[in-house]
């Protein structure tokens, strides 16, 4: 490393100031666009710099190890590790969409949605305290777990469905939400799930993956910090790795951030900007996905051989009541169980506009058979569709076709 332990605290309180100095120059007006524009207006506008006279309106990926730094190491960019100009522009444009017109909030942007999970999880616990974790949530999870419990933590899981997690919150330290759940999209009241882990003293952080921003702000339902992967719907394509953590909690925030120092588990300055570049169109994205997704759960219905239709945007889904009071949006995931898995490997090989790939939201539908991975208590036949920006009535079509092509 090239700097000192001595020189990270000499330079601390001048940090501080020249990062709430760039952050206030970041935007025209952005507070005001934050708080009174609509979704696809805050989008395409997002962290985007003062305009300069021959400039572009989104600047290009700086590309920079060290900068310029005589005299004493002060101001926002020093070394980087730590800072990015890149960076500052897409974590004001995440702040703006997860926490819109809120004051004291604070962004910071890491190398995948694993990296910022991580983060959260290992710089507020420590040996002896307890986490509360759903055990439906995402894959990666139990691999969390182990090491949590290796470190003397005790880990505490409960399902997302019916708020079961307030069942072990007591002596809890820190609450890890993961609403709408990945893969089976059950929904937990984070109002009603934060309220109580405050009353308990605990810290409550919410996985905003499958929601996105537009879908729901967790910050605004209660919890201290929201996290996601914006590797999926965030930016879309497909073509990059990027995770997210912000939070009102100054504390738990300053140690997320020494957290990403110390690991260096941060994004290229490309990811960074193409990540940047494609949040303008995460309004039209999200619109069309959701709605395509209503269709294709609507269509799936009607099958006699799909059993456990999941949506929660799908009325009469068990978790559309509470999803309807928190979520703006139902996100772009349908997950459903064909009869055996041959059955399900036949239907994803019929597929014609449905690529066999993990991940999700894509503007290009994906599919898979969830049980190849192990980890996931699903059955063997069980799908999980990510719907992309395809024509509704071309991907329906192709879903009913293939489902009628497996059944030979």
């Amino acid at each position: 490393m090239s700097e000192s332990a001595t020189g990270d605290a000499h330079r601390g309180a001048g940090d501080d100031a020249g990062r709430a100095d760039a952050a206030g120059r970041v935007a025209r007006d952005a507070d005001q666009v934050a708080a009174g524009a609509g979704d696809g207006t805050r989008a395409v506008r997002a962290g985007l710099p003062e305009p300069a006279k021959h400039e572009p309106p989104l600047p290009g990926p700086v590309f920079a190890a060290h900068y310029h730094l005589p005299g004493e190491p002060t101001g926002p960019y020093t070394y980087g590790r730590d800072e990015n100009p890149t960076w500052t522009l897409l974590e004001r444009a995440v702040g703006e969409l997860e926490a819109p017109g809120q004051d004291g909030v604070e962004t910071l942007v890491f190398a995948s949605g694993m990296a910022a999970t991580s983060a959260v999880l290992f710089s507020q616990l420590r040996a002896g305290d307890v986490c509360v974790l759903p055990d439906d949530g995402y894959q990666a999870l139990p691999l969390v777990r182990a090491q949590l419990e290796a470190y003397g933590i005790e880990v505490r899981t409960a399902p997302t469905r019916d708020d079961a997690q307030l069942d072990v919150l007591d002596g809890a330290k820190l609450l890890w939400i993961e609403t709408p759940s990945n893969p089976g999209l059950d929904v937990c009241d984070i109002r009603r799930l934060a309220e109580a882990a405050h009353a308990r003293g605990a810290l409550v952080a919410v996985d905003n993956t499958l929601a996105t921003p537009l879908g729901q702000r967790p910050l605004e339902l209660g919890a201290d910090l929201a996290v996601a992967s914006g590797t999926k719907q965030l930016t879309g394509h497909g073509d990059l790795l990027l995770g997210y953590v912000v939070g009102r909690n100054a504390e738990a925030m300053t140690a997320v951030r020494r957290w990403r120092k110390i690991v260096g588990a941060i994004p290229g300055p490309m990811e960074a900007w193409l990540a940047h570049r494609s949040i303008a169109t995460l309004q039209m994205r999200v619109d069309r996905q959701s709605a395509t997704a209503l269709a294709v759960a609507e269509a799936l219905r009607e099958r006699p051989e799909v059993t456990g239709l999941r949506y929660p945007g799908l009325p009469g889904d068990p978790a559309h009541k509470i999803a309807a009071q928190q979520m703006r949006r139902y996100g772009c995931v349908v997950s459903f169980t064909l009869p055996t898995r041959a059955r399900a490997d036949r239907f994803l090989d019929a597929l014609r506009l449905v690529d066999d790939a993990t991940s999700f939201g894509g503007v290009r539908s994906t599919a898979e058979r969830r049980g190849r991975w192990g980890g996931d208590a699903v059955p063997e036949g069980f799908i999980r569709l990510s719907v992309g920006a395809e024509d509704p009535e071309d991907l329906v079509a192709d879903v009913l076709r293939a489902l009628d092509a497996s059944a030979a």
